[in-house]
């Protein structure tokens, strides 16, 4: 399985960027789908999150501002991202918690990242 993650960019505040991350590979299904941000120096944090059923979730720092969905049929998961601060200048990751194999295990699998820098 692999998490191709896209939609990166540099952007001026106040700015909006959709960020994309599809999965393929030998999925049967995939649970929840989310997304998470590592800023130079500091710990990666989590930015938002979807079930297979729809609920979401969201850091309080980007509540009202980015927009988690996701595209069963694609195995795909986004993050519109609007109102953009420099504070979100980050690395952005995606992962997966990915129902695979005969046993129908389940495992998290981890996009490779997508810069985001928004300029002051």
């Amino acid at each position: 399985v692999q998490l191709q993650a896209s939609g990166g960019g540099l952007v001026q505040t106040g700015g909006s960027l959709r960020l994309s991350c599809a999965a393929s590979g030998s999925i049967i299904s995939i649970d929840s789908m989310g997304w998470y941000r590592q800023a130079p120096g500091k710990q990666r944090e989590v930015v938002a999150g979807i079930t297979s059923g729809g609920s979401t979730a969201y850091d309080d720092s980007v509540k009202g501002r980015f927009t988690i969905s996701r595209d069963n049929a694609k195995n795909t998961v986004y993050l519109q991202m609007n109102s953009l601060k420099p504070e979100d200048t980050a690395v952005y990751y995606c992962n997966a918690k990915v129902v695979e194999g005969t046993l129908m295990s389940r495992r998290i699998y981890w996009g490779q990242g997508t810069q985001v820098t928004v300029s002051s």
